[in-house]
């Protein structure tokens, strides 16, 4: 073989490089991460500029305490049985027209005999027996009619007559409305107290009731003079005075 001879340059070019030196790369290791940092850059928050008409505030001992337990409060610890709260009065009613037909024809025959002065008109509608009209507290035993007579300052029971006009002819109250004890009530003044009558009413109340019947009537509490009761189907129920 023919020997190859180099030029002395070229062998001048070749020692005077730097030595490279090749290592053997690691597959696995071909791509090396580089460990980076989180740099957190703080963002100035705007200066607040104060509101033209700040809203004053309250401080929290000038707060009012709230009771939980009061009423409207998600419990309601207030026993219904134990309210005082006094029940409303009764309406007056005035316009008999708009009472039941059975009611309104009771009425009308009651006044009707009261005008004429026919005590005996009033014994079909007092019936007998255990349904009878109430006419006394104590409850009675004989002729019905006898009995308003004897009752009446009178002989023949006119006075008595007099009373049950006065009576059916003032206001009257409907009470106990859609149960068994329900019933129309004449006078009104027998569901009222009497520090509740104004004056007005208390002038009515003295068409029917002498000084000395409403000073007892004070003096017991209430009402106590006569008084008619008509049921719902036209039952003359009591028409009967005192305590």
């Amino acid at each position: 073989m023919a020997s190859t001879k180099l030029n002395p340059l070229a062998i001048a070019i070749i020692t005077s490089l730097p030595i490279i030196q090749f290592l053997s790369i690691d597959q696995s290791n071909a791509a090396t991460k580089t460990p980076t940092k989180t740099i957190i850059v703080p963002v100035e928050e705007p200066e607040e500029k104060p509101a033209e008409n700040p809203v004053p505030t309250i401080p929290d001992d000038a707060l009012p305490n709230v009771d939980t337990n009061a009423v409207g409060a998600e419990e309601d610890t207030v026993d219904p049985a134990d309210d005082e709260t006094p029940a409303a009065l009764p309406t007056i009613l005035r316009d008999v027209e708009l009472l039941p037909a059975a009611v309104r024809a009771t009425h009308s025959t009651l006044v009707n005999a009261a005008k004429q002065g026919e005590m005996e008109a009033l014994r079909e509608l007092i019936g007998t027996g255990e349904t009878a009209t109430s006419l006394s507290i104590g409850g009675l035993e004989g002729d019905p009619i006898a009995f308003l007579k004897e009752t009446s300052g009178d002989d023949d029971g006119y006075e008595l007559l007099a009373i049950l006009q006065e009576v059916l002819e003032a206001g009257f109250v409907h009470v106990d409305a859609g149960t068994e004890n329900e019933m129309y009530i004449w006078p009104y003044f027998f569901t009222w107290p009497f520090e509740k009558l104004t004056p007005p009413m208390k002038v009515e109340l003295y068409r029917i009731l002498t000084a000395g019947d409403v000073q007892d009537s004070t003096d017991f509490g209430g009402y106590i003079f006569y008084r008619i009761g008509i049921r719902p189907d036209g039952k003359w129920e009591f028409f009967v005075a005192g305590d």
